[in-house]
């Protein structure tokens, strides 16, 4: 890696979590894990709905997986209503193995990646570029 591709900055991301029969959850902290050079930590509140402005004042992105949103439709809502009034880029993984995605979540979205470490880290790097258009 070149000095000055090296990427200091402490990621500070929510990740959807919730009822996750298929594990997508510890799947894709797996991915983010197993990028040694990208540097994270996870936001987590009991409730998105009621968590203010010192809270989502210090998140960098939010992330949405998909393949969970049918079992937790409204702390999706909550974390989506919270990406915008905040302004927060919100990053949509495809659900595992599957390429469709909800249609209001794909139009919420600044960036919709699958499930590959590399492209994970580089939609998250590079979603703000996405909320100035």
């Amino acid at each position: 890696m070149f000095e000055e591709d090296k990427d200091d900055k402490i990621y500070n991301l929510i990740i959807s979590n919730g009822t996750d029969f298929n594990r997508e959850y510890a799947q894709f902290t797996e991915k983010l894990f197993s990028k040694t050079d990208f540097l994270w930590k996870e936001s987590i509140s009991s409730s998105y709905s009621t968590a203010g402005e010192q809270f989502y004042g210090k998140v960098d992105r939010i992330i949405l997986l998909a393949g969970l949103y049918k079992n937790n439709k409204e702390s999706f809502d909550d974390l989506i209503e919270a990406g915008e009034k905040y302004n927060i880029p919100i990053i949509l993984v495809r659900p595992y193995g599957l390429e469709e995605v909800p249609v209001n979540l794909e139009e919420k979205a600044a960036m919709i990646v699958g499930w590959n470490a590399n492209c994970i880290v580089d939609a998250i790097k590079g979603s703000d570029e996405f909320l100035e258009e």
